[in-house]
């Protein structure tokens, strides 16, 4: 294989297929806690400290993984952190307790911030603009596949195996991953990088854990209302004063004067809207089929692989509808069939006929992988290449905090709608479906930014 297209083909599999082993991970975790709570002899709720941990670890260190690229190189960033997160599996997996369990989390966590902005920077730097759109559908199919087959195999694992082999799992992919970035991922290092912004790095970072941490206990009743309030007052102070100490720097650790590339902001803002609709989804579809109509947690993973299929369609039809549609007219008319069928999750039953549940889950993760790959494809379109590192920092913290944002409004949408209807925490399939119309509101809100993208929007990746 040639050198550009093993650039445009080889290395952007590699850098999915990290981020595949990263998102797969946590999904498969949140199917098998009450089985690895009942082997610890710990409360669930308890548990679930192992997952907020990684979480924030994820929210603290995204933002540095840009200045960690170019001061010290991509590559050698990327596979220090690819060491860090299948290291970490392995004792995750060796875990006898709640404290231990809950630190290599922790740890795993900061090797999978590292991973998955570091592997996009490789990605962005080792192909030309033209070839980003066809590098990024392969850096981002397995990473929206990931959460959708992942309930099931962890279901899968927790039932008919042992809940450490979810992390063992990590062991040979991690193996092959290291093995294939000696040889395949060239290195990049800016030859001069600004001092570290440590201000700036604690302010964002302590704005991210707030942020994130509160988000996370939004609606789930496991925290007090008031500290779940406070974390969320305390990022958003610590976000405010980062505002203004970026305005005071002239090399923030988060550039907000991206913000000023049209391209780039509509990735953002309207990118962030559909992104609180993404793992949204995952967390709802599990909730009704396994509370509101009966399905084994096995079972209910079993039919989120519709949307994984759907999501292995759009592989193959994305670059020939770009090129006849161009960005602009993708986002909104991809974005209206996402939103459509987000919401008619919300009309499913218990008397739904599974050929049209399976139906509109395999639209809706065809919707929802294009969606993606186009917004994570068009914030590159007018980056400069020296600032690219920043920008993919910037466009992972976004997307790691709306993320976190979404299930939490859709779990505080399903816990009000409980309460409401007088039944505390017992929830139905109705409330489940309120939560589906929520997120549906919001990724259609999306369409109205990339309405507003000139019409030429993205043809620098496109040559149209």
């Amino acid at each position: 294989m040639s050198s550009p297209a093993r650039s445009s083909v080889i290395v952007p599999l590699i850098v999915g297929c990290a981020q595949f082993m990263h998102q797969f991970d946590g999904t498969m975790i949140t199917t098998a806690l009450p089985v690895m709570a009942a082997s610890l002899k710990e409360d669930p709720l308890k548990l679930n400290l192992a997952i907020t941990c990684y979480l924030l670890a994820l929210a603290v260190f995204v933002p540095i993984s840009g200045w960690m690229a170019d001061r010290y190189g991509a590559r050698r960033v990327f596979i220090a952190a690819m060491v860090v997160f299948t290291a970490s599996s392995v004792l995750c997996g060796l875990s006898g307790s709640l404290a231990e369990i809950v630190l290599w989390r922790t740890i795993q966590g900061i090797g999978g911030a590292m991973m998955t902005p570091v592997g996009r920077v490789i990605v962005v730097k080792s192909v030309p603009r033209l070839e980003i759109v066809r590098a990024m559908t392969y850096v981002t199919f397995p990473a929206v596949v990931a959460p959708l087959v992942g309930p099931s195999v962890g279901g899968f694992i927790a039932t008919y195996f042992s809940w450490p082999w979810i992390f063992f799992l990590n062991v040979p992919i991690g193996l092959a991953g290291l093995a294939l970035v000696y040889a395949y991922v060239p290195n990049f290092r800016e030859e001069t990088v600004a001092p570290l912004d440590l201000r700036g790095f604690v302010l964002i970072g302590l704005a991210m854990a707030g942020l994130v941490f509160g988000f996370s206990a939004l609606g789930r009743g496991a925290l007090p209302t008031a500290l779940t309030i406070a974390s969320i007052s305390i990022g958003a102070v610590c976000g405010a004063f980062y505002l203004a100490h970026a305005t005071r720097t002239s090399d923030p650790i988060i550039d907000l004067s991206l913000l000023r590339i049209p391209t780039f902001a509509a990735s953002i803002w309207g990118g962030g809207l559909f992104y609180m609709s993404t793992t949204a989804q995952v967390f709802l579809m599990a909730l009704m089929l396994q509370v509101g109509f009966g399905y084994s947690a096995f079972h209910a993973g079993l039919m989120l692989l519709a949307g994984a299929i759907g999501s292995s369609v759009m592989r193959f039809t994305f670059r020939p509808m770009l090129q006849v549609l161009g960005f602009r007219r993708m986002l909104i008319y991809n974005g209206i069939l996402a939103a459509a069928f987000l919401s008619a999750c919300g009309l499913f039953t218990a008397t739904t006929p599974l050929v049209v549940i399976v139906l509109v889950l395999f639209v809706a993760g065809y919707s929802r992988s294009t969606q993606f790959t186009a917004v994570q494809s068009l914030g590159y379109a007018e980056i400069p290449a020296e600032v690219m590192s920043r920008a993919t920092s910037f466009s992972s913290m976004m997307q790691q905090l709306m993320q976190s944002f979404g299930v939490g409004l859709v779990a505080l949408v399903v816990h009000v709608s409980t309460v409401l209807h007088g039944r505390d925490d017992v929830i139905t399939a109705g409330d489940v479906s309120l939560g589906f119309f929520a997120i549906g509101l919001l990724s259609a809100l999306s369409i109205v930014v990339f309405y507003l993208l000139p019409k030429s929007a993205g043809s620098e990746l496109t040559g149209r």
